[in-house]
């Protein structure tokens, strides 16, 4: 088998799915698979470490022990979460940072069932990522481990594969690998015990898995590239919305929007895709500046570069204007036009598709057009598109920090080259609209379930896929002592994780949504003791872990995170934040509506 190397993400941005190489030190130690009492579970262990896993995420015990040292054997990076759900979300965000497939192995059914909730987050996301799954013998019926694993993976829309037997391991594994990889799926691969513990064939032992072909992007008929072009040579204020699909088509779609006069956005996801571009409006929809959102709401082609165009982008419709033409650009055909109508949907790959149109829009336009890229727009956009350039009222006062002026005053004290995790909450536009990135691989968004909770295990996977930058995380108080435990690992393995909770004392989201009406004096008063706690003295608890902490109340009180960073150790600080209300995030208020 021909390997390529394994090649560690870089300041400038994040490779590709690649394969990785055999640990030689395994081989001169002596490589159990090769002997004849190897296991299937070794055999699979090697086999995925072959094909070029990047990191291993689990808890281990008595079903899946086997495979993890098989795969740790092999060279694989192995990393001991607290909990199954917290391995998943790791091994989703370190996947989505790397550009390599994750691993997470569990134990069979209540480890799986424990990571069903990040395992969702990563399918609905098209996260290439892998499940190692012990699974119980067929035969064990009446065992109490015993779950449909199958019927459990579908359900939250991931692919669910079996290794049959020891004959054909290799080949259900290179399968697993393959639609991880190639299709962008997430993967429950599920190890009966029966068959693991069973003796490796001897010709599966010996041989080495075939290569398995990178994937071929998908290039758009030309038909279709022709009807784009006319519709972005007859728009006069064309905007380019770049979503997950978009990430790996920054230059193409720079070049296409230069020539065609259109200014660029980006999805939440896609964040940072459009860096210090002069005529970029940062993440369209909930998010957006006012500016932003108007500029969007003036144009007369919207193009979704590998976006989905929902409602969480579009706010819910919002921003497309009464007669504006609507183009979708997507890999997969069932995705266009998903969320909403749309006027041309083109299947193909994004950055052969901008590509192509240039090439037919150069003979329709030779000469670059101005449209929406005015002199007038560039000043605008240069300043205020960014939610820090826009003028709020400080609400600071009694105790309590206004929100967006602690993320204002955190994005200049804060070292510029970051990688930035968002958990989900009333809280989480503050640190995605303030905390500038440097690029799509500085921000990790695992928001498609909408699961508060996520955050710090997302923090984690996105350090380890990105040693070279400094991890934060913004968290409500909610979400984060939801997945505390996880604090432990981010000790245990001396990130220098910057925690930043935003504590309300609640579910923000709901107090905002649920007290409107008598915030407002438009309601009665309403119970909210079901989503308001009493206040926690979230910094001691973080010291309690070993992590360093500071309780913050005023701008006065970060001149103690400036003197962390001057020092840098190697332990997570908690910036355990007591907010000011602001009366309910505009962003969340709109989802609201729209349920």
């Amino acid at each position: 088998m021909v390997v390529a190397s394994q090649v560690s993400p870089g300041a400038a941005g994040a490779p590709e799915m690649a394969r990785g190489p055999i640990d030689a030190a395994r081989q001169a130690a002596g490589d159990p698979v090769q002997q004849s009492s190897a296991t299937v579970a070794q055999l699979v262990g090697r086999t995925l470490a072959e094909l070029g896993v990047g990191h291993v995420f689990g808890v281990v015990g008595s079903g899946n022990f086997e495979v993890t040292n098989a795969l740790r054997l092999a060279g694989v990076p192995y990393t001991a979460a607290r909990h199954e759900g917290g391995a998943a979300t790791m091994a989703d965000a370190y996947s989505r940072m790397s550009g390599l497939v994750g691993v997470v192995s569990t134990h069979q059914g209540c480890g799986l069932s424990n990571a069903v909730t990040g395992i969702g987050e990563a399918a609905k996301s098209r996260t290439p990522l892998i499940i190692l799954a012990a699974d119980t013998q067929a035969a064990a019926v009446r065992s109490n481990f015993k779950i449909d694993q199958d019927a459990l993976a579908r359900s939250v829309g991931a692919v669910s594969e079996r290794v049959h037997s020891p004959a054909t391991a290799v080949a259900d594994t290179v399968r697993a690998f393959r639609t991880a990889r190639n299709e962008r799926r997430t993967v429950v691969l599920n190890l009966p015990l029966d068959v693991q513990s069973a003796p490796a064939a001897a010709q599966a032992a010996a041989a080495r898995p075939a290569a398995v072909a990178d994937p071929q992007p998908v290039r758009p008929a030309a038909a279709s590239v022709r009807r784009l072009a006319h519709l972005i040579s007859a728009a006069e204020r064309p905007v380019f919305v770049a979503g997950r699909g978009g990430r790996n088509a920054r230059g193409e779609l720079l070049a296409l929007a230069a020539h065609a006069g259109a200014l660029v956005a980006t999805s939440a996801v896609a964040n940072g895709l459009f860096h210090d571009e002069d005529f970029a409006l940062g993440i369209s929809g909930g998010f957006s500046s006012p500016l932003s959102a108007e500029l969007i709401q003036g144009a007369d082609l919207i193009i979704g570069w590998g976006c989905a165009l929902n409602m969480w982008t579009m706010r819910h419709g919002h921003l497309i204007s009464a007669g504006t033409v609507v183009v979708q650009v997507d890999v997969e055909d069932a995705a266009l036009g998903a969320n909403r109508p749309i006027d041309l949907g083109v299947v193909g790959d994004s950055a052969l598709t901008a590509a192509d149109a240039l090439a037919e829009l150069l003979t329709l336009q030779p000469v670059p057009a101005e449209k929406y890229r005015t002199a007038e727009n560039a000043a605008a956009i240069a300043g205020s598109s960014r939610w820090n350039d826009v003028a709020t009222p400080d609400l600071s006062g009694g105790g309590r920090i206004d929100p967006r002026v602690l993320s204002r005053e955190l994005d200049t004290i804060l070292p510029a080259d970051r990688i930035v995790s968002i958990d989900s909450g009333n809280f989480m536009g503050y640190p995605s609209t303030y905390l500038k990135v440097p690029d799509e691989f500085g921000f990790c968004f695992t928001q498609a379930f909408q699961s508060i909770g996520l955050g710090l295990y997302t923090a984690i996977g996105a350090a380890l896929a990105r040693p070279d930058r400094l991890p934060v995380l913004g968290a409500g108080d909610g979400g984060f002592l939801m997945g505390i435990s996880e604090l432990e690992t981010a000790v245990r393995l001396e990130l220098p994780l910057v925690c930043i909770i935003y504590n309300d004392a609640g579910y923000g989201a709901e107090v905002h949504h649920f007290g409107a009406g008598a915030e407002s004096g438009g309601g009665p008063a309403v119970d909210l003791s079901t989503v308001t706690f009493p206040d926690t003295d979230i910094a001691a608890i973080a010291r309690g872990f070993g992590a360093d902490a500071v309780t913050v109340r005023s701008v006065a009180d970060l001149e103690a995170v400036r003197a962390w960073l001057q020092e840098r150790p190697a332990r997570p600080l908690v910036i355990d934040a007591k907010i000011a209300s602001d009366g309910g995030a505009w962003w969340l208020a709109e989802a609201f509506k729209g349920h």
